[in-house]
């Protein structure tokens, strides 16, 4: 058996392969785009196992080689930080370490998107980008017109746009506006077609993923947009085995430094996907507007913790009611608001 360990960059790839019975090792380097080279090359040694760190542009490889491998596996780039810190760092010792790691079957493995997975997370990251570019238009507009005092509510309304239209600006500022107002007409268009997109995405799913989102979008301020993201970044709830996994995994937990008996409480780690804790903290903002429950606790937190402080505790907790939920197959219902204990009478 060959033991083939890749390290794999954007124009490039270095793989290092051990041979398990004569302990000989020997190392090629391809240009990315030479396909049919890597192809001949992993075919001419197997049988054989090989490891690629989960990076931006793994999945063209994995696809190439998945059909002529024994066994494929996916490192998990985080735990494998002893290459990055390694005095020894270069392209062909760091194929070299994955190669012997995978020999010893100690590979620390990330888990690998579904096809359909990854199909969903682009289209929700894609309608994300499309809501962030107009955010950033709609504000530079507002921007402009508030240096002249004319900002006013509802502009990009039908009857606002008609008042934008009125308005007498110097030529330059109409002319930035008029751009904008263009770019926001064609971001919308876009926005549209990638909402209908979802949409068809949507009723091709199986009946457990149509159930699992009614379940989502049955938490306060849990929408289908927020509902889209959790479910494309959580995937199957079942790999989480604990809701502690899975809220560390959002990256909304805080991180602490132990020593001997002092523990200091640092910042939330921040790991895991960020759109996911972007939309976990958008849920949890309007969840607090919405119910009295959530805004109860809320309340009683940012009493002790600070606001900031208070709606992560709050995304951090609609994540583990989600997962609950998800576990268990059950909608959501709201419970009695917890009852605040009144403040002792001064003497």
């Amino acid at each position: 058996m060959h033991y083939a360990g890749i390290d794999l960059h954007k124009r490039s790839l270095t793989v290092c392969v051990i041979d398990s019975l004569t302990g000989e090792t020997f190392d090629r380097r391809f240009n990315c785009s030479n396909v049919a080279a890597i192809r001949d090359f992993f075919s001419e040694i197997k049988p054989f196992e090989a490891v690629i760190e989960a990076s931006a542009s793994y999945e063209w490889l994995w696809l190439l080689l998945e059909p002529v491998a024994n066994r494929l596996v996916l490192a998990h780039p985080k735990k494998l930080r002893i290459i990055a810190e390694s005095m020894r760092k270069s392209d062909r010792h760091d194929a070299y370490f994955l190669a012997w790691l995978l020999s010893l079957d100690s590979i620390p493995e990330a888990r690998r998107p579904s096809p359909r997975r990854r199909e969903y997370q682009q289209l929700v990251r894609h309608r994300r980008f499309l809501v962030q570019e107009r955010s950033s238009l709609r504000t530079k507009v507002r921007a402009i017109l508030a240096n002249r005092n004319l900002d006013a509510k509802g502009l990009f309304s039908t009857n606002g746009r008609q008042y934008l239209a009125g308005l007498e600006l110097p030529a330059a500022e109409r002319f930035c506006v008029d751009e904008y107002m263009t770019m926001l007409a064609g971001l919308e268009a876009s926005l549209c077609r990638a909402e209908k997109a979802l949409g068809d995405f949507r009723k091709q799913a199986c009946a457990e993923e149509r159930d699992n989102h009614a379940i989502v979008t049955s938490v306060p301020g849990v929408g289908a947009g927020t509902a889209d993201i959790v479910l494309s970044s959580l995937g199957d709830v079942n790999r989480f085995p604990t809701v502690k996994k899975c809220t560390a995994y959002s990256g909304l937990i805080p991180g602490f430094r132990e020593s001997d008996r002092t523990r200091r409480e640092l910042k939330i780690t921040k790991e895991g996907p960020r759109i996911l804790r972007w939309a976990l903290v958008q849920a949890a903002w309007r969840a607090v507007r919405l119910s009295k429950y959530w805004c109860a606790i809320f309340e009683r937190l940012a009493a002790r913790r600070g606001r900031k402080k208070a709606i992560v505790a709050i995304a951090r907790r609609l994540l583990a009611v989600i997962y609950t939920l998800l576990k268990s197959g059950k909608h959501y219902v709201e419970a009695e608001p917890p009852r605040t204990h009144p403040a002792p009478a001064n003497t």
